[in-house]
């Protein structure tokens, strides 16, 4: 299972544990217990404070990872290969009495949870998101014995995942009734079973002082902003919903100049350490709601956030970025993550062997066109315009395949359902103006993004798109904000080009402030 290079790295990782564990087995005569007993018996032989012993759980093939003698442990029903390794590895260091390096202040908040909490998560090998939950979740068992979980391969148990209707990873359920879908980090799940997290965040941060550039958003461009106004020694802080941004939700990254090949939450990791690696107020989970300019030039810029706390800067720089585009017709609401899905790398296996169609014809639509015909039935690619826009070796690629059909000139009309999952869809004929009806289990949404700039509406200039005008600079229509990255009208949405545009607006930033007067100034000219 192992090859001698993963071995290595595994063993010395190993050598960090503390205290003995054993690896309890529930295995049946399956070929994917086989699998799993030979990874067991190779993790067990790379250290002596490894065993490996039976059980006999319901779920098989699974696993629990447990300190000896105690309660202390996390499971894996499957086989927690690809993305999930590094889940593995982390829960065999933690259980082995290795600390974890989250924020103390929210371990603390772990242990003191109060209540009885049985997790289970289901997820799928191949998808970048689940990782983070996984991880969290094992954490919150290893710290606190009243927290419980189990990490579930979707595409190992399918009957479990056909019978409580799930269509999208990661899925978690809490005492056995649906707890959330998509990408959560550990602040956003212990933030939602302690009812005063919020209150305390909120008031957290009304304690803090003004900041002489608050950056909102914390991806690529977030960051690069964040660490040019941090190195020019003034006091900087950062607002983001979730740190990393949409390159959190990106596979695969192989057009980041001097870097082959990356992951999105591996670059988003990242970035977060460089940030870290000066002194920056990072303020996570904070979803910024209205935009107050300084009143006089120099003065003090409010920003108001969802929990009703307020931030001030003496600049701002707005970098919140973009999100996927819906489609914007009847059913999509209704049936999303029951069917409708934008994420094919995550919630492709689930679709195994059932028809999908994938809206969109640019580069990023037929990519997911080209990953699914691997793993479903058969693909429906449809593009509204009368050609595929996606580059064309994309074009070819996708030509070359047996299970894909493509319809141009086709303008999707409606999702269809039962009540509780997609089947099929609706479009009509742009030439002739008939109507059809697709018959399917998932639909995949890939057509553009959109700016997340709604709450900036009279606040500053936006283009008729919503993205916000900027010059060369990266200056907004207000004298001392600035904003950078896919939210703005800068023309190519690309990682790199955010960071150059973050790095332009924290410049800018500092040299509006080098020629501002003195604080103390522009306050006694405004009263």
């Amino acid at each position: 299972m192992l090859d001698a290079n993963l071995k290595g790295q595994l063993k010395s990782y190993l050598a960090n544990i503390t205290q003995p564990i054993e690896l309890v087995a529930s295995l049946d005569e399956g070929a994917k217990s086989r699998e799993l007993k030979e990874l067991l018996n190779e993790i067990a032989e790379l250290s002596d404070h490894v065993s490996v012993t039976t059980g006999n759980a319901p779920r098989k093939p699974s696993f629990m990872i447990r300190r000896v003698g105690t309660d202390i442990g996390v499971t894996f029903a499957g086989i927690p290969m690809g993305h999930e390794f590094t889940s593995l590895v982390l829960a065999l260091l933690q259980v082995g009495g290795h600390p974890s390096k989250a924020a103390q202040d929210l371990i603390e908040q772990v242990k003191g949870l109060d209540g009885d909490y049985a997790f289970e998560t289901y997820f799928s090998l191949s998808c970048q998101n689940c990782p983070d939950v996984v991880q969290a979740l094992n954490l919150m068992s290893v710290l606190n014995p009243r927290i419980s979980h189990v990490a579930i391969d979707g595409g190992l148990f399918k009957d479990e995942v056909d019978a409580r209707k799930i269509m999208a990873v990661p899925t978690i359920f809490l005492n056995g009734e649906p707890f959330g879908q998509g990408r959560m980090e550990l602040e956003q799940i212990v933030a939602k079973i302690d009812s005063g997290a919020e209150a305390r965040a909120a008031e957290k941060i009304k304690r803090q002082d003004p900041f002489e550039v608050l950056v909102v958003g914390g991806g690529p461009a977030g960051a690069a902003a964040a660490i040019y106004a941090a190195r020019k020694g003034i006091r900087t802080g950062v607002a983001a919903e979730r740190f990393g941004g949409q390159v959190l939700d990106t596979m695969d990254i192989e057009n980041f100049i001097s870097v082959s090949r990356t992951e999105g939450p591996k670059l988003a990791s990242a970035l977060e350490a460089h940030v870290k690696d000066y002194d920056v107020e990072i303020m996570n989970l904070q979803k910024a709601a209205k935009l107050i300019p300084a009143k006089s030039e120099g003065g003090y810029h409010e920003v108001v956030l969802e929990n009703g706390a307020s931030l001030k800067g003496r600049t701002v720089i707005l970098s919140t970025g973009a999100r996927w585009r819906q489609m914007g017709v009847p059913g999509e609401d209704e049936y999303k993550n029951k069917g409708v899905a934008y994420c094919p790398h995550c919630d492709g296996p689930l679709f195994k062997g059932k028809r999908v169609a994938v809206i969109g014809g640019g580069n990023s639509g037929v990519e997911a066109a080209i990953d699914l015909a691997g793993i479903v039935a058969h693909v429906t690619l449809i593009e509204y315009d009368s050609q595929l826009r996606a580059d064309a070796v994309l074009q070819r690629k996708l030509a070359s395949l047996p299970n894909v059909k493509i319809i141009t000139s086709a303008m999707t009309t409606q999702v269809n359902g039962n009540g509780e999952k997609v089947t099929g869809l609706s479009y009509k004929d742009r030439n002739h103006g008939t109507e059809h009806d697709v018959e399917l289990e998932g639909i995949f949404v890939q057509i553009g993004l959109v700016p997340n700039t709604e709450w900036l509406k009279d606040a500053i200039a936006l283009s008729p798109r919503g993205e916000i005008e900027i010059d060369v600079r990266g200056e907004t229509s207000q004298p001392g904000i600035f904003a950078a990255g896919d939210c703005t009208t800068v023309p190519y949405k690309q990682i790199v080009i955010a960071m150059g545009a973050g790095s332009t607006a924290g410049l800018s930033a500092f040299d509006y402030l080098i020629r501002l007067p003195a604080a103390d100034e522009v306050e006694a000219q405004a009263a």
